[in-house]
């Protein structure tokens, strides 16, 4: 039988509700249990494939396709278990789900309500997902903060949990803020005691309370919290501010978090292996060189929107002793024809262009990659990286100067990335490209084959445009390889030169595989080669 840890937020948001529920889950996956992570977002969009990522940052795709909120970034970089459709559940899919069913009269003629049914609705796709990944632990982070009005159905569901699985089996655990006011020095604790009064008021008593806190909370105001919050005084657990999130499991570790949460559940306090964790923590706290990388982009503004990339970067740095720095460069100020791009890149051992949708930035990505080329800079394209190289590879020395995508000149004369005719028919946005893992097949004596070391490899895919096949043997002529294909449909996974010192660039993203201990290959040979060009 399954039990279930539910992660609320209360006073703001942003204090790390996600990192903690994959602290407690690698915790817990260190003392042998298996552990399987959801996020439950109040908003009502179905998921967020079509937000802009201003509004909610990066969308990371699960191996099985489904589009999602960027913290089962951290979940997997956290406890290195590959997540699915059931760990991300937004309100907007949860009412499509029970719409659908009244219109199909499975409801039977009853007036339909958000209790019972929607909050039944919640409850199903939590069991869903103890089942179908056969966990000892179920950890489930509810989106937002208590006292939200969009949140109300997910916490009244989490309420319901308690009284059908029982006290045993069921844990909540409430994040808060407890600041320090400049000048007195002081921390203050007001915020997490009324966070707590809003959660009694819609049923919940916390078990553990995590307070965000600048320093470790003494015994004076442990006890404090306990008494006014009804909690046991070692259940009261400092997340003190950090410049490195990996010490963070250590640092509740140090507070017996996961021994009191398996003391909770009654189950064994098996021995605790973290030798691993704690060498990754030492490794990326003792980093000896700097290395710049210019990220050039069309939503630089917001750097979560371009969080797995630059987790992925670092990764890559960490076996060699390298700390990644980001230069973040905007794709559209790189069109003014006034830019100098030898200043923009002055100091960066090598250039990544991410992925992207829409025509804003495209000609200053298209001249990042062609500085690349020509300067002999290291270069990592990533989906529509890929999409530009090609474009730009095709009108600079294919001589097709009106070489173009589609998507950004639906009428160009030479569409060397154009829609598949079954892409041509589709009319819905959302959810509707590739997505999720597929094949690639990768020709041997390559710098793919090199990096990857095998001939087959999985990857993550969300796009919907693709290199157009009739150009392949033209470009292919003047020095392109195509050294990673899909073979079911033969479409263009990765393209690289050989002639270059490292120009290579993918169609998929690689960025959502890579984990802290283990860098993946693209990525590392990328930094390797930046490294060794400082």
């Amino acid at each position: 039988m399954a039990k279930y840890v539910f992660v609320t937020g209360g006073v703001v948001s942003g204090l790390g509700k996600g990192i903690t529920a994959s602290s407690i889950a690698l915790l817990l996956k260190s003392r042998g249990y298996k552990v399987f992570m959801q996020k439950f977002d109040p908003y009502i969009n179905v998921d967020p494939g079509t937000m802009s990522p201003y509004q909610h940052g990066e969308v990371f795709v699960t191996a099985d396709g489904a589009e999602t909120d960027l913290d089962l970034g951290h979940y997997e970089r956290f406890i290195d278990e590959e997540l699915n459709y059931t760990s991300n559940m937004t309100m907007g899919k949860v009412f499509a789900s029970v719409i659908e069913k009244e219109r199909r009269g499975d409801f039977l003629g009853g007036t339909v309500q958000i209790v019972p049914h929607v909050t039944n609705e919640i409850k199903a796709k939590i069991y869903e997902a103890a089942k179908t990944s056969n966990a000892d632990i179920v950890i489930t982070e509810i989106g937002g903060t208590i006292g939200d009005i969009e949140s109300e159905s997910f916490l009244e569901a989490i309420r319901q949990m308690r009284l059908e699985e029982g006290y045993e089996n069921t844990l909540y655990v409430h994040t808060t803020l407890v600041p320090e006011i400049y000048g007195s020095g002081e921390l203050k604790t007001k915020p997490t005691q009324h966070s707590v009064i809003e959660m009694r008021g819609v049923g919940l008593q916390p078990d553990i309370i995590v307070c965000r806190t600048p320093i470790m909370l003494d015994d004076n105001l442990k006890n404090k919290i306990s008494m006014f919050c009804s909690i046991k005084p070692n259940c009261v657990i400092s997340s003190i501010d950090v410049t490195n999130i990996y010490r963070i499991p250590l640092i509740y570790h140090e507070q017996g978090i996961d021994e009191i949460v398996l003391d909770h559940f009654n189950l064994d306090i098996n021995k605790i292996n973290l030798k691993e964790w704690e060498k990754l923590v030492k490794t990326t706290d003792n980093l000896k060189e700097e290395i710049e990388i210019s990220l050039v982009g069309k939503y630089v503004e917001l750097h979560d929107a371009y969080i797995s990339v630059v987790e992925a970067l670092k990764h890559a740095g960490y076996p060699i002793g390298v700390d990644v720095k980001i230069n973040w460069v905007d794709s559209e100020s790189l069109e003014d024809s006034n830019v100098d791009l030898k200043k923009v890149f002055k100091n960066s051992k090598g250039i990544i262009v991410p992925g992207g949708f829409g025509s804003r930035g495209i000609e200053g990505m298209i001249k990042a990659a062609e500085y690349a080329r020509v300067n002999d800079i290291p270069y990592l394209g990533l989906c529509l990286g890929m999409q530009v190289a090609t474009i730009e590879f095709a009108r600079n020395v294919c001589k097709l100067e009106d070489a173009n995508s589609t998507e950004f000149n639906p009428l160009c004369k030479n569409p060397i990335i154009d829609l598949m005719e079954y892409q041509k028919q589709v009319i819905n946005m959302g959810g509707t490209l590739r997505l999720g893992n597929y094949e690639c097949v990768l020709k041997e004596g390559t710098l793919a084959y090199e990096d990857y070391k095998k001939e087959s490899i999985l990857e993550r895919h969300r796009h919907r445009y693709e290199f157009n096949n009739k150009y392949r043997e033209l470009l292919e002529s003047n020095g392109l390889v195509f050294s990673g294909i899909n073979p079911k449909a033969d479409l263009v996974e990765i393209i690289e030169l050989p002639t270059h010192k490292h120009y290579i660039a993918c169609q998929f993203h690689p960025e959502f595989k890579s984990r802290p201990n283990r860098p993946h290959p693209l990525f590392k040979k990328f930094i390797e080669v930046a490294k060794k060009g400082k």
